[in-house]
């Protein structure tokens, strides 16, 4: 009789220790990832050197609450983006770090 009644709680407590884990390994970590690209897209300024999620870099020369130019290219070509296009921020200037490479 005692068995039963364990086996019977142990068959309960199992799927609630996997949602317990699916939490912690799943969701936590994915919430510190969108409040670090929060944090990164909100400290954007004028002037920085970005590179979108299509593999443009520029540099940001106007902000507006979701829309970002940057400039990009030896024509110096604006281009008018979403925010979240934003892969990553940049403040080292791109065109010398290739240039170092070459020599």
């Amino acid at each position: 009789m005692q068995q039963i009644d364990m086996s019977g709680s142990l068959s309960i407590l199992f799927p609630i220790l996997l949602i317990v884990i699916f939490v912690v390994l799943i969701i936590v970590p994915n919430r510190r990832r969108e409040k670090k690209f929060k944090d990164m897209l909100s400290s954007v300024k004028v002037g920085d050197r970005v590179k979108t999620i299509g593999g443009i870099y520029g540099k940001v020369v106007q902000l507006k609450e979701d829309l970002i130019t940057i400039e990009t290219g030896p024509d110096k070509v604006k281009l008018l983006m979403a925010k979240n296009a934003i892969a990553t921020i940049d403040n080292n200037d791109v065109e010398s770090g290739a240039t170092k490479d070459s020599k």
